[in-house]
């Protein structure tokens, strides 16, 4: 049974020092990041019987709960219904606006909020964390986890910082010539920063699509992608997405291949695109070649006048703080692997969760981080902490 109230002889809220002297501490598990990720493997932890702010730390950067949710332009909404957006333990209470349809994104920052103080995970904030270094080379010894006035000794560190804060921005000729804004979707804020403007908006996913479909009703709105997109069905939404995740896991598992959510399309028609769709402006074209001071131009000569770019280009993981235990490969990722699938092959006293498949299936989402989570917390019991 998942627990529901504060454990009972849980010690206090564990704050750091004042800047100017470095607070010091041994826990068995340290977690860096505070978003849904973190608040998955911290219920974990807790349902292990560890205790927060005592046998485990929650470390996060912001100055409040939410996560990456908390960051994000007021007018996204989730893809499926509140009962199938949810962290493990507690399901996120329903959303009845019939007619905006699926939860915004206030709902969620409001669930994570009270989901934290729910199951007392004493999440410390401000707390960015500037790196993790090895205390030692034995398997069973320590790795550090240093923070502004503050220092862990660690028995397993829990990396679940995601990718918000590591936007990425391709590079286009004349980018810095442009006279015009540019902004990533990661700076968005709401549609009326671009009433009667020209408004290049350029990615091909769901941020794009979302983004697309308010600004299109302010401004002039040109859509730029670097393949034609991909719309799913009116009908598919997250339920479909969380299922066909959930398959693919169980066919990863019994050593089966399975394209999972990347083989249905990228574009989920939530009300707001398939508003936009019917105004007749997803219509796509191919990506520019290159920008000047003035627009954007295509390889053809064909060029642009705009005003603002808005770049829906994705994310990278956010590991950073990582940077000194130099596990990155070519790719810029952390090879990870055994028994949990989150474990880092050049130091199995670290994890990594919720940053996508390459981690564990639908991991960066809300309701399939949880099987990542468990089997983490269950790989750094079994082999760290027994």
């Amino acid at each position: 049974m998942a627990p529901t109230s504060k454990p009972a002889g849980s010690a206090g809220p564990f704050l750091a020092a004042e800047p100017s002297a470095r607070h010091h501490r041994t826990v068995d598990v340290a977690v860096i990041g505070g978003g849904q990720a973190g608040l998955a493997t911290g219920f974990y932890l807790r349902r292990a019987g560890l205790v927060p702010g005592r046998d485990f730390v929650i470390l996060d950067a912001a100055d409040r709960p939410g996560g990456a949710w908390a960051h994000m332009w007021e007018g996204l909404r989730l893809f499926s219904p509140s009962s199938f957006s949810s962290l493990p333990g507690w399901m996120m209470p329903s959303w009845n606006d019939a007619a905006n349809g699926y939860p915004p994104r206030s709902h969620v920052v409001d669930y994570l909020t009270r989901y934290e103080d729910r199951y007392d995970l004493r999440v410390m904030r401000p707390a960015r964390v500037r790196s993790v270094v090895r205390g030692d080379d034995h398997r069973r010894g320590r790795l550090i986890v240093s923070a502004d006035g503050l220092e862990l000794e660690a028995r397993a560190v829990i990396s679940a910082t995601g990718i918000w804060d590591q936007p990425f921005w391709p590079v286009y000729p004349g980018a810095t010539r442009f006279a015009g804004r540019q902004l990533h979707a990661s700076q968005y804020d709401e549609p009326s920063d671009f009433a009667r403007q020209r408004v290049v908006i350029v990615g091909g996913g769901n941020s794009a699509a979302q983004i697309l479909a308010e600004v299109s009703t302010v401004a002039e709105t040109t859509w730029v992608t670097s393949r034609p997109p991909r719309f799913l069905p009116d009908d598919v939404d997250g339920r479909a997405l969380f299922a066909t995740a959930r398959a693919r896991i169980q066919a990863l598992q019994e050593g089966r291949d399975h394209a999972g959510v990347a083989g249905l399309g990228d574009i989920v028609m939530v009300a707001s695109v398939r508003e936009a769709r019917d105004r007749g402006v997803l219509k796509a074209h191919p990506i520019f070649e290159r920008l000047d001071r003035n627009g954007v131009v295509w390889a053809d000569g064909t060029r642009h006048d705009v005003d603002s770019v808005i770049w829906c280009t994705g994310f990278r993981p956010a590991l950073r703080h990582l940077r000194a235990l130099r596990l990155r490969t070519g790719d810029g990722r952390i090879p990870v692997g055994g028994p949990s699938g989150t474990e880092v092959v050049g130091e199995p006293r670290l994890f990594l969760v919720g940053y996508g498949d390459w981690v564990g299936p639908a991991s960066a989402t809300l309701a399939g981080v949880a099987p990542s989570a468990k089997a983490t917390v269950e790989r750094v019991i079994a082999s760290h902490l027994s």
